[in-house]
């Protein structure tokens, strides 16, 4: 998804032996990176659902879920059916390096 430079990832579920950019079941939201702040938009609901059959997401999609709000801990938390997640900017570090004393 997306276009020339301005990438748009789909969140979906897919079989386990799938190609990768294969079929998939469903698609239960996306992600955009690009936007200021990352903008990651999830269906809470379905994701869950998902988890509880006993989907495994990737390493990617978790963190993504993690950032969302969808997927914590073993038992995850209830949060609304649809989290849109804007996911702040890393904070540049102070101008000087560490190394060397103020002034």
């Amino acid at each position: 998804m997306g276009r020339k430079k301005v990438p748009e990832y789909r969140i979906v579920v897919a079989e386990q032996k799938a190609a990768r950019d294969g079929r998939f079941i469903e698609a239960i939201g996306h992600y955009r990176p690009r936007e200021q702040p990352a903008v990651i938009v999830v269906d809470g609901a379905r994701a869950r659902a998902w988890l509880a059959k006993g989907a495994t997401p990737t390493v990617t999609v978790r963190s993504l879920l993690k950032k969302a709000g969808v997927f914590s801990a073993p038992a995850a938390t209830a949060v609304a059916a649809d989290t849109v997640a804007e996911v702040a900017p890393p904070e540049k570090a102070a101008e000087q390096p560490p190394d060397q004393p103020a002034g």
